[in-house]
């Protein structure tokens, strides 16, 4: 389908595509197998200015949206998910300092992030606060001018390689999620430091590890906001990043149809290429329709969003939510039409599925999810009344 993308758009979609073909894709396997962070790629989309996208030209960036990330997303994830992973990670963790942060803050980070000389990283999840946000055990105390943080936090993508961290701690826990309160610790503050590598069954190419906080000291201007501001900063930060999320969803899909479809016309039974029989076609029809729907609703909530919307929550929940159970539904189909030849690693089907399952849980459980959007359907159904 033609979705009217601008000459920017077209451009920026073709040298993410570029990327994609000539320096991921030669290399994908080896970085999965390998549980190699992909650092010569990262350097390659920053001297092509992707990293500027999400950032506003007052700081180095191109001021693009939400629908801009999604093209470049998208064309990175048909390649290699845990690459993508990566680049979408970045966004998220720079979305605090955009939407929150100080002046000052702005002018300090945006510029390196902008020209790709630093990654950033989000860290929100904890072994017992993930969906429960309340549950954050890590905690922020203010002394003198510096905040003291202590705690740990898990599974954080980009975690050890990032240089910057947008960190959510509990400033007073006896206010529960309004407690909480965001703070910037760069990498080689003292009493920061990184746990184990995860071992992970998909997204390989990205690196996720744990944050260790011992009386780790911050200045007290590291804070995003103001105390309290914490889970405000987290929620809205998720309600603009989950596109981005949708995006991997329907760039992974469609990477395990393309490889489906080339495969179904190459392989032969019964002295046919397989892509002739009618259970074969109407695999790949259903995969067809489904990709186009969730590009098309992903789309349509990007510019949703770019359009300056306030109450975002339902539609990004939306977006991401069809868009992953979209691509474990194609992977997996993928590799189904492929039959042995995809289930082998010689094959990148079986990679892509195994990837396409973090969809539905990073970033908030496809579960999680659904509350999300049933609770702003109750919410203005008593509106209309």
């Amino acid at each position: 389908m033609d979705y009217f993308l601008t000459e920017e758009q077209i451009m920026i979609r073709d040298l993410a595509r570029q990327i994609a073909e000539e320096k991921i894709v030669p290399v994908r396997a080896e970085l999965d197998e390998k549980e190699e962070f992909p650092w010569e790629i990262i350097k390659v989309i920053a001297q092509s200015d992707l990293f500027r996208i999400f950032i506003p030209e007052e700081y180095g960036g191109i001021s693009k949206g939400s629908l801009e990330i999604c093209i470049a997303v998208e064309e990175l994830s048909k390649a290699c998910l845990g690459v993508s992973t990566t680049y979408a990670a970045n966004a998220l963790g720079t979305y605090p300092v955009l939407l929150y942060g100080s002046e000052e803050q702005k002018k300090k980070y945006l510029p390196d992030i902008a020209g790709g000389k630093r990654l950033v990283a989000f860290a929100l999840t904890e072994a017992n606060a993930g969906s429960d946000a309340a549950g954050i055990q890590t905690t922020a105390r203010l002394e003198g001018n510096e905040y003291i943080l202590n705690g740990t936090k898990q599974w954080i993508t980009n975690g050890g390689e990032a240089e910057i961290y947008t960190v959510i701690a509990m400033t007073d826990r006896s206010k529960g999620a309004r407690g909480a309160s965001a703070f910037i610790v760069e990498k080689g503050t003292p009493g920061f430091s990184f746990g184990k590598k995860e071992n992970k069954m998909g997204i390989r190419a990205s690196t996720t590890r744990e944050l260790i906080f011992q009386d780790c000291r911050i200045p007290k201007e590291n804070i995003i906001g103001r105390e309290g501001m914490g889970f405000i900063v987290a929620m809205k930060t998720l309600d603009n990043s989950r596109t981005g999320v949708g995006a991997q969803g329907v760039g992974v899909a469609q990477g395990a149809f393309e490889t489906a479809v080339n495969f179904a016309r190459e392989r032969h039974q019964f002295g046919h290429p397989i892509i002739s029989f009618q259970a074969v076609q109407h695999m790949l029809a259903d995969i067809s329709i489904q990709i186009e729907a969730a590009r098309s609703l992903v789309y349509s909530v990007a510019r949703y969003i770019d359009s300056g919307a306030k109450a975002i929550s339902k539609e990004s929940a939306m977006a991401k939510v069809f868009a992953t159970d979209v691509a474990m539904k194609v992977t997996v189909d993928a590799v189904q039409i492929m039959g042995g030849a995809g289930y082998m690693r010689e094959y990148p089907a079986e990679k892509m599925m195994r990837d396409a399952k973090i969809l539905q849980i990073y970033e908030g459980t496809n579960q999680i999810q659904r509350n999300v959007i049933g609770q702003a359907l109750i919410k203005e159904s008593v509106k209309g009344k």
